[in-house]
């Protein structure tokens, strides 16, 4: 099917409105819906005929006549369809993408409830921002949270959080991962000398991240953020394989370069079967402090736009603002140092969105 042909709709029926009602079913024996879990590939209207092409991996082909009811008990909310046609594409374990892969998939920390996955497809974009930002905003509503900066050649959780290497200890051969601001926190910035590079291939980036979940006493948390690297390489493959992780979560500017990369690292998430939370849009706009004048310096709208092209949740926008700079360079986060402004706002409303999830 051809992209631009994805999701086209006529004036008579409401797109929006479908995908409303196929976010509240859930695939069988979860509680995640079919939507998010990035199942649902096209819906095409035409007229009053609806096609709706679904793509699942199982083993039990019931799940495809359960799927089949749900969609079709709940489009007949929808008066104006007069046929709906479901496809649902049934792909075995053995030939989806994680064997293609190669890889063996494990959770090291089963006793964390959520793992979120912060990425982006390219740097630049306020990845990191976003995941400190929202990790002290879940910790300030009473949720207990860590930290995991993964991003092995430019590890900036350090710098944001202002947390020296010297504080690090072991406890029965396992490392104490940093409490800051209530966040438990781990890097591996916290073990390298100042301006020190890592030049490191695949295979050891990879043990890496492994050795930092295996040899980490990481308690019990309700959630754990992984500011990934930008781009879509070994350390988020390897996440990937060593977490069961709740969802990922793509930051990304308005810009179209930004934006393109952003939908391959939505493609690569699904590629190994890991949820799509969502899309944040970071540098939205900037609003000046003297008149109040709205600007969208790197254009406007992309990120929403872009989530309802490839159907993946928009999360919110988070506008341009010196302080969030200012607060990364000090080591305090906005949502701590500014909680009245518009960005520490927006980021607690993202934070409420992954916080009402049904994972």
């Amino acid at each position: 099917m051809n992209q631009k042909n994805m999701f086209k709709s006529e004036k008579h029926l409401n797109r929006e409105k479908i995908i409303e009602l196929l976010r509240e079913i859930s695939y069988p024996g979860l509680s995640r819906d079919i939507v998010s879990f990035g199942f649902v590939k096209d819906i095409i209207i035409k007229d009053s005929n609806v096609i709706i092409n679904i793509d699942i991996t199982t083993k039990e082909y019931s799940v495809k006549k359960k799927l089949e009811n749900d969609i079709r008990n709940k489009l007949s909310e929808i008066n104006e369809i007069s046929d709906l046609k479901i496809n649902i594409n049934i792909h075995p374990p053995e030939d989806s993408q994680k064997k293609e892969l190669n890889v063996e998939y494990k959770d090291l920390v089963p006793q964390i409830r959520y793992k979120i996955a912060v990425a982006s497809g390219k740097g630049g974009v306020g990845k990191s921002t976003v995941a400190v930002n929202l990790a002290v905003a879940l910790g300030l509503k009473g949720y207990k949270v860590g930290l995991f900066d993964s991003d092995i050649y430019g590890p900036s959780i350090p710098t944001m959080l202002n947390v020296k290497s010297n504080q690090v200890s072991t406890e029965n051969n396992k490392i104490i991962p940093i409490e800051k601001y209530g966040i438990k926190l781990m890097s591996i910035g916290f073990f390298l000398e100042k301006d020190t590079p890592l030049i490191w291939r695949g295979p050891m980036v990879m043990k890496a991240i492994q050795q930092f979940l295996e040899d980490v006493k990481w308690v019990d948390l309700d959630y754990l953020i992984i500011d990934l690297p930008p781009g879509t390489g070994d350390a988020q493959l390897s996440i990937s394989q060593l977490l069961n992780l709740s969802g990922a979560i793509i930051v990304t500017t308005p810009q179209d370069l930004a934006l393109i990369d952003a939908v391959k690292g939505v493609q690569m998430f699904r590629k190994v079967n890991v949820p799509i939370i969502g899309i944040v849009e970071n540098m939205s706009y900037f609003i000046c402090p003297k008149c109040g004048e709205k600007t969208e310096i790197f254009g406007y709208g992309g990120g929403i736009k872009e989530s309802n092209r490839i159907n993946v949740p928009f999360l919110g926008e988070i506008p341009i603002n010196p302080m969030v700079r200012v607060s990364g360079d000090t080591g305090r986060p906005i949502v701590l140092s500014d909680k009245e402004s518009v960005v520490s706002k927006a980021f607690n409303k993202i934070a409420e969105k992954i916080i009402n999830l049904k994972y």
